[in-house]
């Protein structure tokens, strides 16, 4: 999937019109119809079922809030099988609509951005849902997974489905993330799907429970772990391809703790700097070619990454300076180039400067509990994403070490510690 890029000069896309709020749509029949039939296919080749758990009185003819978890491209041609007998409506992403609004529309989205506080969209939400009376289907991760697991759910999801009011129902995913991984390239591997639909809070618990009780119970939907899920049911990946691009995730040695040195090819990856080789098992473990194996569940690694992070953040010694390609976001219309900058990220958040000096903007650690940052975005290159309601940053690091999954980590454990740091009255 591709996405249509523009270049124009900074001082130009900064005067351009901000585009007007426009109210969700009737979702077209047909377009569903459609949709439907071409999922149908695509997910043909994967064997797709899909089972349905308690839905504990639920009548799914009726406003519905669908959550997802969010595990590749095939999320979509699956949420279309499940949902696609009734209207419903999609919350993507802005860059989404960009060179297809009107189409993005009729087919039923909801644009909003990324990790930041949008108020528009809980009034868009209630609007489809008790004015159009379709149903929505929301992806509450925001990115995909990195590394198998859960990303972190925002805090005031529960605050939201106190105000929508309607049952809220999960659509699990199994194999989606086995089979097409976004650190692999968008290269597909040979994994059945499914997936099973349930209840997780009926119309009365989103009124009698508090917030925070939402956020418990939703906290435990979201937990999951995919490679432990292939280890477990006996799911054998064999593509001579399946480590590729790992060392994105797996960008720490924990032989020689040196960053950014790992090269992936074929089914392992080897450290530049100190020779240690990892497979990665049919099963989905880590096994080291030379030595001990420090950590063979792949989310283990992920998370002493992490761990090794909130260390040089508590430290102080955390900092990324990275030179960046700048393309914006400020209407559907395109994506635009705007030239070349430094990306910097450290205690006090992210400065982005560039444009010959005509661009300089900051965001602080608690402007968003997450990261927005992909790999390979639209087959442009990894990515990181910051911005605000005005526009949308989106840097492409111009360096060959793998940047993004720790920027990521460091995003998140920023914002919990100034979190704690506010609430402690520091």
């Amino acid at each position: 999937m591709k996405i249509k890029v523009t270049k124009r000069s900074y001082e130009d896309v900064c005067a351009l019109p901000e585009e007007k709020h426009k109210r969700p749509q009737h979702q077209s029949p047909v377009l569903r119809g459609l949709m439907r039939t071409l999922s149908k296919r695509i997910l043909r080749d994967v064997n797709f079922t899909w089972e349905t758990g308690d839905l504990k009185g639920v009548r799914r003819e009726h406003p519905c809030l669908y959550l997802m978890n969010h595990s590749s491209f095939t999320d979509l041609e699956i949420a279309t099988q499940i949902l696609g007998h009734h209207p419903y409506h999609i919350v993507c992403t802005s860059d989404g609509f960009v060179g297809k609004e009107k189409l993005m529309r009729r087919i039923g989205c909801i644009p909003t951005r990324k990790f930041q506080t949008d108020l528009a969209l809980i009034r868009d939400m209630d609007y489809a849902l008790k004015v159009l009376h379709g149903n929505i289907l929301m992806y509450p991760e925001a990115s995909y997974t990195f590394d198998g697991t859960a990303t972190p759910l925002p805090e005031s999801l529960g605050k939201c489905i106190r105000a929508l009011g309607v049952p809220v129902l999960m659509i699990r995913t199994h194999g989606a993330f086995l089979r097409d991984p976004l650190y692999n390239g968008l290269r597909l591997r040979r994994v059945d799907v499914s997936a099973e639909l349930y209840t997780i809070f009926t119309k009365e618990e989103t009124k009698t429970l508090s917030p925070e009780e939402l956020n418990e119970g939703l906290k435990k939907a979201f937990t999951f772990d995919n490679f432990r899920e292939q280890e477990e049911r006996g799911i054998h990946i064999r593509e001579p391809f399946r480590a590729e691009g790992l060392n994105r995730v797996l960008y720490k040695c924990p032989h020689c703790k040196s960053e950014g040195s790992f090269r992936a090819s074929g089914i392992s990856i080897r450290c530049d700097k100190c020779g240690k080789e990892y497979e990665l098992t049919e099963l989905g473990r880590m096994k080291a070619v030379n030595g001990i194996t420090e950590y063979p569940h792949i989310p283990d690694w992920y998370a002493w990454e992490r761990e090794c992070v909130r260390e040089e953040l508590r430290s102080g010694t955390y900092r990324l300076e990275v030179p960046v390609l700048i393309r914006m976001l400020v209407d559907t219309k395109s994506i635009y180039e705007v030239g070349e900058g430094t990306l910097v990220h450290d205690l006090h958040g992210f400065t982005l400067t560039g444009c010959d000096g005509k661009l300089s903007f900051r965001q602080k650690p608690m402007a968003s509990y997450g990261l927005y940052s992909d790999y390979y975005w639209y087959e442009l290159g990894d990515m990181i994403c910051i911005g605000d309601k005005h526009a949308l940053y989106y840097c492409f690091p111009q360096t060959s070490e793998d940047i993004v999954a720790k920027t990521r980590l460091a995003a998140e454990e920023l914002y919990k510690l100034a979190r704690s740091a506010v609430r402690s009255g520091k």
